[in-house]
């Protein structure tokens, strides 16, 4: 059987057995569509959610990052190439599946074929893996912010004890001490385990109760919070744009920013960074986008929301890196013109030891008013002849020290902050931005979650909110193990090894499944019967080849960038007062390693089991066939002669009846004539027996009409001869035919093997069912057809 296209709005999705590229494939119990799916409101609140999941963290503390090491300007338009041509298809694909199918991605894929089902289950599991993480992410944010409400900020300056300034905050800084000793209190290393934080304890448990008093009612709370959570971002990052933009220094940032290297587009592992973030910006594979776009109605233009969508996310990463190098910038230059006042102040200690001609031209007694610039000039001409340690002070060295992730967050950004004018008002602004970014994508994660389970097991869906509540239970429980004080270490594993490959490995079986098992045309005609036009068939080639050369282009350079370097972490070496670059132990390699393959276990498990239940199957088929046939042979003979018994009772009725009519018919005109009664005036004769009058007439259509039949063998006596002698002959061949059909059926089985083709079956009540169907009792017509019949010739086989 041909794969069945997706559901329309008013199919509803059945079980039933089809096969793709030759192999069956058959629909799972609890795949149907539920009968009440929640719905949007209205479109805006589709987009807040798509864009609140997909506009994460990583556009605000990875994109400027990458954009920083990676040429600039040169690494924008290969990010916009790999958008065009592998982010935004395989978002369209998701957003069209989920809508088509409106079922959660375990449905979806379930939907596609049952042995991809696990595709869907290893969505969920890296969704979990990531909102364990994530959310302790936000529980930082919140232990920032509550610190922020306080002047001046705890990490504007070194503590003091005894009035001796901490040794390892003045080695470093004091945002780093900040972050690594108060906020963290973290080891050395991750061998090192170390007690837990009960401040990180007391922020998680307060991050996972938002999470879970907005995902308790589903999309209907989630969505009222992203009213605030996706919007509130984009007004925090405009004001810190217009503020960095007045910076001094920020032009410096966004000039080094935007200033093109084309000779990176010849880096491979710039291609790998670029699609990496693609991939992960848009969130794909994490089932989310498949979730919220289930919940839309069958016409939405997807195709739509998919540009949309991700020209938002686009432009939002670009506001992002403005914001952020405009800060830095001014960052860096700061820290510059402290070089440059710390230098000339040396150089005033030391004038009477320096040549004149040695000395600088302008006012180096002010060393504030000294331009960087003139700085520059005179130290290239003369620095290396100066006594003493003396300095550049390079402003593109100064802004080439980038810094992502928690590094960019909580030290860099945080640090530039402390430097602004009412920096406890901007703190407070930057960490609830950081807090709303990360619970708008908490949400689409958990939705990610909740939304396939609930689909596919009834008793989640009924108990939706007890689970949503358990599952944000379990989260904080396991969450523990990111609070400890090596936990920093930890949510590094799981952020760069617990979902990257996972993801990939999900989004490459997305893309085979849809492109080649289930056919980009067929999957084209899906979306045109939803949209009412249909894509460019540029999609068609997009989805079968380079998106998924692509996707395992990725997969391999991931996988050989791991296997070639040993898996590494930054740690905090208290001594140093510095981070420091450490391997991971055996252990830890083991962990990760666990992780990976636990996230993928899904996709053979279910591969699995779909085997076993089609051989399940056929033996029970074929057993059930065994069953039947040593049946039928047993009782075969009972059969024939029950039949012969029923057949010959059958015939005698027959004969009774035909002389019954033959006499009728043949009496009362005789008798009526011979009395003189007018055949007008003659009563009209009962009606013949229902089977009589199917033995009479010759069109089943039309009835006889007894009255006119006597009233022409009244007038004409010879008439009556003519019928006497047909009734004679037509009783003396039913009994010839009679004869011979039941010799001839005593010796050789019953030859009818299929009802449809046989009209003689329906028309003898005395003909019993045929029994030679491959299927049991109640199975449905295409268990029938798939199961076929027994031809005649392996019956009398049998019989004999």
């Amino acid at each position: 059987m041909e794969k069945q296209p997706l559901p329309t709005d008013d199919d509803r999705m059945v079980a039933a057995e089809s096969d793709v590229n030759g192999y069956a494939e058959e629909s799972q119990p609890g795949s149907s569509e539920p009968p009440t799916r929640d719905g949007w409101n209205s479109k805006v609140e589709y987009f807040l959610a798509q864009v609140g999941f997909s506009v994460g963290l990583g556009n605000v503390w990875r994109f400027p990052y990458l954009c920083h090491q990676n040429g600039g300007g040169a690494f924008l338009l290969l990010y916009v190439l790999l958008m065009l041509v592998v982010g935004i298809p395989l978002f369209f694909l998701e957003l069209a599946a989920g809508q088509a199918i409106r079922q959660g991605s375990i449905g979806v894929w379930k939907h596609i074929s049952p042995r991809l089902a696990g595709i869907g289950y290893s969505s969920c599991v890296v969704c979990f893996f990531v909102a364990l993480y994530y959310n302790v992410i936000l529980a930082w944010s919140l232990f920032y912010l509550g610190n922020s409400f306080q002047y001046p900020l705890p990490w504007e300056q070194c503590p003091e004890k005894g009035n001796v300034t901490v040794k390892e905050c003045e080695d470093s800084s004091p945002t780093s001490y900040f972050w690594y000793r108060k906020a963290l209190d973290v080891t050395e290393s991750i061998d090192e385990l170390g007690s837990f934080n009960p401040y990180m304890i007391c922020c998680l448990l307060a991050a996972w109760t938002i999470v879970c008093l907005g995902m308790f009612k589903g999309i209907k709370t989630s969505v009222k919070v992203m009213y605030f959570s996706s919007i509130f971002p984009y007004v925090v990052l405009l004001c810190f744009l217009i503020r960095g933009l007045l910076l001094d220094g920020a032009l410096e940032g966004l000039t080094h920013m935007f200033y093109p290297k084309l000779e990176i587009w010849g880096n491979v592992q710039v291609w790998r960074q670029a699609a990496t973030q693609v991939f992960f910006a848009l969130g794909l594979g994490f089932g989310s986008v498949i979730a919220y776009s289930s919940y839309n109605p069958k016409n939405n233009n997807c195709h739509r929301d998919a540009f949309t969508v991700s020209t938002i996310n686009f432009l939002t990463s670009v506001l992002a890196t403005l914001v952020v190098f405009s800060v830095l910038g001014f960052h860096a230059k700061n820290s510059v013109m402290e070089c440059v006042v710390s230098n000339l102040k040396q150089l005033s200690v030391q004038s009477s030891a320096v040549e004149k001609n040695l000395m600088p031209h302008f006012n180096y007694s002010d060393p504030s008013s000294v331009a960087l610039e003139d700085y520059r000039t005179w130290f290239k001409d003369y620095g290396n002849k100066l006594p003493g340690n003396f300095t550049d002070c390079d402003l593109e060295k100064e802004m080439q020290k980038g810094v992502e992730g928690t590094g960019l967050a909580f030290i860099a950004f945080t640090e530039a902050m402390s430097l602004l004018p009412g920096s406890p008002f901007w703190s407070a602004l930057f960490f609830l931005m950081l807090l709303n970014l990360g619970l708008s994508t908490m949400f689409g994660t958990m939705e990610g979650i909740l939304a396939p389970l609930a689909d596919n097991f009834k008793s989640i869906a009924n108990n939706k909110t007890k689970f949503t509540v358990l599952s944000c239970i379990i989260g904080f429980l396991i969450g523990l193990l990111f609070t400890q004080r090596c936990g920093n270490y930890f949510v590094m594993m799981f952020d760069d090894y617990s979902a990257t490959l996972p993801l990939i490995i999900v989004v490459v079986f997305e893309t085979f499944s849809v492109s080649w098992l289930y056919g980009a045309d067929r999957f084209l005609n899906d979306i045109e019967a939803m949209l009412g036009w249909r894509p460019s068939v540029v999609y068609k080639y997009l989805w079968k080849y380079i998106c998924l050369l692509a996707m395992l282009g990725l997969l391999g350079a991931s996988m050989i960038r791991m296997f070639i370097k040993r898996p590494t972490y930054m740690s905090w070496n208290q001594e140093q007062a510095s981070e420091v670059t450490l391997e991971y132990p055996g252990w830890a390699l083991a962990v990760l390693s666990l992780l990976i393959v636990f996230a993928m276990l899904p996709v053979p498990l279910a591969l699995i089991r779909a085997f076993l239940q089609e051989r399940i199957k056929q033996k029970s088929r074929d057993a059930e066939i065994a069953l039947l046939q040593s049946a039928r042979q047993r009782g075969e003979e009972q059969q024939l002669a029950q039949r012969n018994t029923t057949s010959c009772h059958h015939a005698q009725m027959t004969l009774m009846e035909i002389l019954a009519a033959f006499f009728l018919l043949l009496f009362l005109p005789l008798s009526n004539s011979q009395e003189g009664i007018n055949a007008q005036q003659a009563p009209a004769a009962p009606p013949p027996s229902p089977h009589i009058q199917d033995l009479l007439r010759k069109d089943e259509t039309a009835p006889l009409n007894a009255k006119r039949t006597y009233a022409h063998v009244d007038k004409d006596d010879a008439k009556v001869i003519i019928f006497i002698a047909a009734a004679m002959g037509t009783i003396a061949l039913m009994s010839a035919v009679y004869c011979i059909y039941n010799k001839f059926y005593t010796k050789q089985p019953y030859l009818h093997t299929q009802l449809d083709d046989d009209s003689d079956l329906t028309a003898d009540p005395t003909d019993p069912p045929p029994m030679f169907f491959h299927a049991s009792v109640g199975s449905s017509v295409a268990e029938v057809r798939k199961a076929g019949t027994i031809s005649a010739k392996d019956l009398e086989k049998s019989y004999l």
